[in-house]
């Protein structure tokens, strides 16, 4: 089977890039994989991919390269394809709608899988007829915009399947959009066991990872962890990541004297030896659209006391069993989490060997099967809706004419500029 994988920037780094390297080099053993990203903006990916996924650009804009498009006069008109509502659409343009459609329109593979709901457009309006086309959601569907959803509601239906990352957001998207023949399911995002030995539950660290960024709400656990100082003072916390709260929350680590206990250590990559020195993480969240970071510190051995917040820790986390859920905002219910596990060393421990042996089913190559299952089942039904297919054959066409118009166009300019240069 060949997989094709579009994803908006495969140089760079984050969250959806990560967990499509992880999905695409595990079904690399089995199956013809590539990851094509709209954009290339430095010279190798932060993310090893496998020897066996090839892995191409649409638009280059490394400004010091030889294939450098960020001068193509289309590059500053307005993107018409890549939805108005969605949050990248300033960085897309009318080359990457002319790019993104010749490739759709060519694309030699049996399943085309999107990475973000204006991705999902294009493939839905653009794909030419054969492939199956799998749009993933990696946010939820209540974190897009009225004008977004609206938008998806009139495109997906010419898809021929929707994953979300967690089973409350696969009822959403059942109960809210109305995309009748579309299979819509819940896969999971897969995290690899890490190359190092687990977390041994001995350094009396608490870590937490993850952009700083105000969902992520890590004024409450520095406030949180204040509580913790006053009665285990021996315990520290460790916050991995970079954004623009760092200013802030440096401050409010200053304002209440916790310098000595709680470090903003900065971007790490990768993040799985910083895990295993702590014995508990911490996640803060006021939304989650699955929660990576859970997973991440579970596979490498660590309890997670996490906000009960929509839509992942809830199906991650075994309460009480391999981790802790705790009320969403509340100060004192997360002072109460870590400090339930810091002060009972054998709870900790039970925790961290079930947060090791429930993670397992995280793991890549499972996630990987249910993908597997997944392409087969739409392909033994002939895929989506009769009434999606006939509209989005209509749509497919037009955008590989326009792809076809577009590379005469191309072709045309090269030839004059060349001529003018001899």
């Amino acid at each position: 089977m060949q997989i094709s994988f579009l994803i908006h920037n495969a140089y760079g780094i984050g969250g959806t890039i990560r967990t499509t390297y992880n999905l695409a080099n595990t079904l690399a053993q089995q199956h013809d994989v590539e990851i094509v990203s709209v954009y290339r903006h430095r010279d190798e990916p932060v993310f090893a991919p496998d020897a066996r996924v090839r892995v191409r650009h649409l638009v280059d804009i490394r400004e010091h390269g030889p294939g450098y498009q960020g001068d193509d006069p289309d590059y500053r008109r307005p993107a018409e394809v890549f939805p108005r509502a969605e949050g990248r659409y300033e960085q897309y343009n009318a080359l990457t709608d002319r790019r993104i459609a010749e490739h759709l329109g060519s694309v030699e593979a049996d399943v085309v899988v999107g990475t973000r709901p204006g991705l999902n457009v294009h493939l839905a309006r653009q794909t030419r007829r054969g492939p199956l086309r799998v749009g993933q959601e990696h946010l939820t569907l209540d974190s897009h915009s009225p004008a977004l959803r609206t938008h998806l509601r009139g495109v997906y239906p010419r898809l021929d399947a929707v994953t979300t990352t967690t089973e409350a957001d696969a009822r959403a998207y059942r109960r809210k959009m109305r995309l009748p023949g579309v299979r819509v399911q819940a896969l999971p995002n897969p995290v690899p066991a890490p190359a190092i030995e687990p977390a041994d539950g001995s350094g009396k660290w608490v870590v937490a990872a993850g952009r700083l960024a105000p969902v992520k709400r890590y004024d409450l656990l520095i406030k949180a962890f204040d509580r913790v100082r006053e009665q285990r003072p021996d315990w520290r916390l460790r916050i991995y990541g970079g954004g623009r709260q760092k200013d802030k929350l440096r401050g409010l680590i200053d304002q209440l004297g916790l310098y000595n206990h709680v470090y903003l250590m900065g971007p790490a990559n990768p993040i799985e030896p910083e895990w295993a020195k702590g014995s508990i993480a911490a996640v803060t969240s006021s939304l989650e659209s699955f929660g990576m970071t859970i997973v991440e510190a579970m596979r490498c051995g660590l309890p997670v006391v996490s906000t009960d917040c929509p839509h992942g820790p809830g199906e991650i986390i075994d309460d009480g069993v391999d981790g802790r859920l705790v009320e969403v905002g509340n100060t004192e219910a997360i002072a109460r989490g870590l400090l339930e596990l810091i002060n009972d060393d054998e709870k900790r421990l039970r925790m961290a060997g079930a947060a090791l042996k429930d993670s397992e089913r995280f793991d890549p190559a499972r996630i990987a099967e249910r993908y597997e299952s997944l392409f087969a089942e739409l392909a033994g039904h002939g895929g989506g809706s009769p009434g999606g297919r006939l509209r989005g054959s209509l749509h497919r066409a037009r955008g590989a004419l326009l792809g076809g118009a577009y590379a005469v166009r191309d072709a045309g300019r090269a030839a004059l500029k060349k001529g003018r240069t001899a």
